[in-house]
């Protein structure tokens, strides 16, 4: 196994923690959570918390089911998150283009519905007025360095807006081929809708990229989330249909899932398109390493949802009523992680090597020396041992109490726990007189070997299952959690403080001046309190732009 690289290459760390809080669930006031203020003070509360680390889900824009596991694309960003006070400190918009909109009614929730129609007509001015200022030098360097993604995903979308917001594959013959004719119709008919695309894609990686400045200019680093599969109705599928298996021009083969388990007779149903593995590999799998590198530019470190999957993933044929239907099928194992590493060298990933595992899993994440994933309330069943218990743990991992697709700590103990499962964990865990079940197993996590611990944003507010960000193979009601304004309160700073500390999970550095009779002094690491500032990409001459 390879050294566990990632925790000690960045400001020499041993032992760290962080908090999972996905961007759309910051308070603030435009429906949904943004790149604005709120952010920079989730960015201070970690700082000020001495952790290490921000996790967020996927920052890609949101389709089916609102989920940011279904994107139109796997590299363009969610334009939600968009912050119109920032556009306003630009330029781009004044007050009156959104003081007077309502983006809902419940600061709790975000209602997708309601965002979809009124974000849109403002984005639209901030386009427009950017176009007017035509101060396009730092643009056009974006477009540029952006190209291979940002052209097919802008005129898939306008594409896709012609057509009613219908799925690509539901398109006329032509448009479904990109036949070329129809495409040069198309740039010219739809030029001020595929502009419109690019420059909201520079403008959310330009506020993100600040914010991320800002986040490790303090010692925060960002932990991304990327799905291992790309949904259907997406620019992959229109583009690039030669990486997956495709029965004809519009139909895969088989899409991926989940088999029966204790939780489902049916098992999960994705509906996701199944790679062409084989063809990936004839290729020495140069989307996978174009899709890490991109996501390195956004991310310090990427956990790669359902990791699995790379060893054996469960395949179901396509049109199958149910996820029961399907089989297990060998994915390229190790083989991608090599040709990886061998193209962009050792990478700061974590493997979510939950569900189903097996010794070729197991051995496949032990090679590539990636740290996995421990659930601490998989733990308790009342009676066995687990390897999800945290005696069991070791040190390359990442230690959570519960992910976004668990139950919160309170509302799993309030609502599934019996009472041999409860008093397993306060005998285990030797929980105090008054203290809450989801400080508890914070606390588990926290004392545990892992090398991080991450805890939900939710736990350490202590919310029940009413704050529960997905619940896997339902539609409706998920993604939708944001933090109130406020909650974040000094008690809470302080327990959290008291926690990173009494475990040893403070950022520390090793002292420089330290001699051999003083190898055990350390040092805390200095944050900077400066806002972060956009870094444009290099210098470009002679760039070309429809705008």
């Amino acid at each position: 196994m390879q050294e566990n690289f990632f925790s000690r290459r960045l400001y020499n760390l041993t032992r760290t923690s962080g908090v999972l809080m996905h961007i759309s669930s910051l308070p603030g006031p435009f429906g949904i959570g943004t790149f604005g203020q709120s952010a920079y003070d989730f960015v201070d509360f970690l700082k000020e918390t001495k952790q290490t680390h921000w996790q967020i889900l996927p920052l890609t824009t949101t389709s089916y089911g609102d989920s940011p596991y279904q994107s139109f694309s796997a590299f363009a960003g969610n334009t939600y998150f968009i912050d119109y006070t920032l556009l306003e400190e630009d330029g781009l918009l004044v007050k009156s283009d959104y003081e007077s909109v309502n983006f809902g009614d419940d600061p709790e929730k975000v209602d997708y519905s309601l965002i979809y129609k009124v974000k849109r007509p403002i984005l639209e001015k901030a386009v427009k007025r950017f176009i007017e200022l035509g101060d396009f030098d730092d643009y056009y360097r974006f477009e540029e360095a952006n190209k291979d993604w940002l052209i097919d995903f802008s005129e898939f979308m306008s594409i896709k807006e012609s057509f009613n917001e219908e799925p690509w594959y539901n398109w006329d013959e032509a448009s479904i081929n990109r036949e070329p004719e129809t495409m040069k119709e198309y740039r010219e008919t739809l030029s001020d809708q595929i502009n419109y695309h690019k420059v909201t894609q520079y403008l959310f990686f330009k506020q993100y990229n600040q914010l991320k400045k800002y986040a490790n200019d303090n010692h925060i680093q960002i932990v991304g989330d990327i799905p291992i599969y790309v949904s259907r109705d997406s620019v992959e599928m229109w583009a690039t249909p030669q990486y997956f298996k495709m029965k004809n021009k519009v139909e895969p083969t088989h899409v991926a899932g989940t088999p029966p388990d204790s939780f489902s007779d049916d098992g999960q149903f994705w509906g996701n398109p199944i790679y062409d593995w084989e063809y990936m590999k004839e290729n020495g799998y140069d989307w996978w390493i174009w899709r890490l590198k991109e996501s390195f530019n956004l991310y310090d470190v990427v956990r790669i949802d359902h990791f699995r999957g790379f060893e054996s993933f469960w395949e179901v044929p396509y049109g199958s009523k149910s996820s029961a239907a399907g089989q297990w099928t060998k994915g390229p194992g190790y083989d991608l992680f090599k040709h990886i590493t061998d193209a962009l060298g050792e990478l700061n990933i974590i493997a979510e090597d939950l569900g189903f595992m097996t010794q070729e899993v197991i051995d496949m994440r032990d090679k590539t020396g990636y740290p996995g994933m421990k659930i601490l309330q998989f733990g308790f069943n009342g009676f066995e041992d687990s390897i999800e218990l945290p005696h069991n743990y070791i040190p390359n991992t990442a230690a959570y109490v519960g992910t976004h697709d668990n139950m919160t700590a309170r509302g799993w103990y309030e609502d599934t726990t019996n009472q041999a499962m409860r008093d397993q964990l306060d005998s285990y865990l030797n929980r105090r007189p008054g203290e809450k079940i989801s400080e508890a197993l914070n606390r588990g996590i926290a004392s545990s070997v892992s090398d991080f611990a991450i805890y939900t944003m939710q736990d350490l507010l202590d919310l029940d299952n009413s704050a529960r960000m997905n619940e896997p193979s339902t539609i409706g009601h998920n993604w939708q959690w944001r933090m109130l304004d406020g909650a974040i309160d000094e008690p809470l700073k302080e327990s959290l403080t008291k926690l990173t500390v009494e475990y040893f999970r403070a950022p520390q550095q090793y002292n420089p001046e330290q001699t051999e009779e003083n190898t055990d002094e350390y040092v805390e690491l200095e944050a900077s309190d400066t806002k972060g500032e956009y870094h444009p990409a290099p210098e470009l001459d002679d760039v070309e732009t429809d705008i």
